[in-house]
């Protein structure tokens, strides 16, 4: 049953491989970032065109202001040459209504350059914020990106180990360590029965030079008393 079961997660470990190959989160990830930068610099472009037709609005606006303002200086000059008898009074009014008719098509054009300076500077702002988003969007995923890798690694690192452990049969571990636990025991019963045995072969020298010892010196005693009794004679 345990073969089976790591057969069984090996398998599924091997299944996952295939996909971790399919679909690499790492580059998946750098894939999306790169999007992201294309999508940034495509808004960016945007902006600058928006931009500039913003400013190009703001310029009109002006030009077309000043140029009301000239009309108007110019038929008011029209209007002093007639008072100062310079040229006729219809002729100078009739060039001052001319002058007055382009004064107020350059204001009506300043107008409407102002209106539609005011909304693409709303959209240029819009636009701003928007990028902002997306630039702070990329930075993020950048840095989720460096976590994402840091973790891939520390994943990818327990994966081996524990593939590794997956292939280490628990079992004949036991048994090998069990018998090497019985074969030690073994050794070490032999080599106190080999020093109890020295022991006692070392007892029994000892006992046999000590009888042999008494009995010279028995002997001894014996003989001095043989010829202390010679002497006595």
């Amino acid at each position: 049953m345990n073969i089976f079961k790591r057969l069984f997660k090996v398998g599924q470990a091997e299944a996952h491989n295939v996909v971790d190959k399919l679909e690499d989160p790492i580059k998946m990830s750098e894939q999306a970032i790169r999007d992201l930068k294309k999508d940034l610099a495509t808004a960016m472009q945007s902006f600058a065109e928006v931009k500039a037709i913003a400013i190009r609005m703001e310029r009109d606006k002006n030009t077309y202001s000043l140029q009301a303002q000239d009309w108007e200086r110019k038929a008011v000059l029209l209007l002093e040459k007639a008072q100062s008898g310079q040229m006729t009074v219809d002729q100078a009014e009739k060039l001052a209504r001319e002058a007055l008719v382009q004064k107020d098509d350059c204001l009506k054009k300043a107008t409407e350059a102002e209106v539609n300076h005011q909304k693409q500077t709303e959209m240029v702002d819009k636009l701003a914020i928007q990028i902002d988003k997306l630039k702070k969007t990329v930075q993020q995923q950048e840095n989720d990106l460096i976590t994402l890798k840091a973790r891939a690694k520390t994943a990818s690192s327990m994966k081996k180990i524990n593939r590794q452990l997956s292939s280490i049969d628990s079992s004949s571990t036991l048994n090998m360590l069990e018998r090497m636990k019985q074969k030690v025991d073994e050794d070490e019963t032999l080599a106190q029965a080999y020093a109890e045995l020295e022991g006692i072969n070392t007892n029994l020298d000892q006992q046999i030079n000590q009888a042999l010892n008494e009995s010279d010196t028995k002997g001894d005693q014996l003989l001095q008393e043989l010829k202390a009794k010679m002497l006595n004679k």
